[in-house]
């Protein structure tokens, strides 16, 4: 997929369903305040509101693949991918966000960023089709790091993306991420397990 208006500007977090480690004690996870921000995104929760946000990024043929938004959508089925967004924080898996334009709060796409074991975190982001081209995915990923960054328990961001996905590996590369080899037959999407391209960012205090 090249980068244009229709291809989807999405990575993969490992995995948005798996927290820490069963046998780990998990911290109680709250909102960070400030909420992140970067150039023209706020990173905040999930709101009632953004059900449409969720109808747009259902409608593209690639996003319900990798995650849980709801391939067939409907209200009940947006709220309910809504309200697992919060409960992921709730069960110290980590931070769901909204993102979101700052100047006008509309949502445009979603950014995650998930605890796995020894000081590592799983990101992900999608922006949904009408808003692409914009800058809001490389904005969205630069105040996830950031955010990432003031949290002392982590030092170690990876993302994961088909060598397919254009458009999310510019991103990745933008944001300072560093390509750290591929790792074969990792995501099942679309019922076939796919390669995927591991990029790092160590986190700098």
């Amino acid at each position: 997929r090249a980068i244009r208006s229709s291809a989807p500007t999405a990575a993969t977090a490992s995995s948005p369903r798996c927290g820490p480690l069963a046998s780990e004690p998990m911290a109680a996870l709250t909102w960070p305040d400030p909420l992140p921000q970067y150039g023209p995104v706020r990173l905040r929760p999930f709101a009632a509101g953004d059900l449409s946000l969720v109808a747009e990024l259902a409608a593209d043929p690639y996003i319900p693949l990798i995650g849980t938004v709801p391939a067939a959508f409907t209200r009940t089925a947006g709220a309910a991918y809504l309200e697992r967004q919060h409960q992921r924080l709730r069960d110290g898996q980590g931070w769901s966000f909204a993102v979101t334009d700052r100047e006008t709060d509309q949502a445009v796409g979603g950014a995650g960023l998930w605890l796995q074991s020894g000081a590592t975190a799983t990101a992900g982001y999608a922006v949904a089709p009408p808003y692409r081209n914009h800058g809001y995915a490389t904005a969205a990923l630069r105040a996830l790091t950031a955010f990432a960054a003031i949290r002392p328990d982590l030092a170690r961001i990876e993302l994961l993306i088909e060598p397919a996905n254009l458009a999310s590996i510019a991103v990745a590369r933008r944001c300072g991420y560093q390509e750290a080899g591929l790792v074969p037959a990792h995501t099942e999407i679309a019922g076939r397990r796919r390669e995927m391209l591991r990029f790092v960012a160590h986190v700098l205090r």
